[in-house]
């Protein structure tokens, strides 16, 4: 054998590297074993795809209580109803981090609501269809058009298609379903007045997301 194979041999061999961090603080309702799993289950998810783009507030409590509704505030909270489908779990988490983007933009998003208004005056003021009232419909257009593009862009067109037709049977059904046939009318809105999320660009000094 050379040397240069000795040595190489001989060579320690390099350090594995570090688990990643991770990007959220998540506390447990009640420490239950549903709770538990759905922290490891997100905590994975986080590891399997770059969520960098979409995380706008870094605490995070899954409550497991039953028929309880995941919501973004006053701290973003996720169910344990998702503990079978990874591809839910991941679209409700972006989709709650994205009510904080807008919380943050909503004065920018004042112009972009009102010509939605226009655009679908005769939009549910209510469920099943739209939201808790009118002025949430018009937000959740906003909210669930970037849900399912960050859905498509994390998993792939096709699933990230499934996870959009899978929430216009479950909620939001009007919302969802304008969403997923006339993007090409709510995106310009959009894009429009600025309300493109990028956390990661938010971050940079000087940078404004779009």
């Amino acid at each position: 054998m050379s040397l240069l194979g000795v040595l190489f041999l001989l060579s320690p061999l390099p350090a594995a590297p570090a688990a990643p961090t991770a990007p959220i603080e998540i506390e447990l309702k009640q420490g239950s074993p549903e709770e538990v799993r759905t922290r490891d289950q997100l905590l994975r998810l986080l590891q399997e795809h770059d969520l960098g783009r979409w995380i706008f507030t870094r605490k995070v409590v899954i409550d497991g209580t039953p028929r309880l509704i995941p919501h973004s505030h006053p701290v973003l909270t996720l169910s344990t109803q998702s503990l079978k489908d990874d591809e839910l779990l991941l679209s409700t988490f972006v989709h709650e981090q994205l009510h904080w983007y807008l919380e943050e933009n909503h004065e920018r998003a004042k112009p972009a609501l009102e010509e939605l208004r226009k655009l679908y005056p005769d939009a549910p003021s209510g469920p099943p269809g739209g939201a808790r009232d009118l002025e949430s419909t018009y937000r959740h257009l906003i909210v669930c058009y970037w849900e399912i593009r960050a859905a498509k862009e994390l998993l792939g067109e096709l699933r990230g298609f499934q996870v959009g037709q899978f929430w216009a049977q479950d909620h939001y059904m009007w919302i969802y379903r304008k969403v997923m046939e006339e993007g090409y009318k709510i995106g310009p809105v959009i894009h429009k007045h600025g309300l493109v999320p990028d956390a990661r660009a938010a971050s940079r000094p000087g940078t404004v997301p779009g």
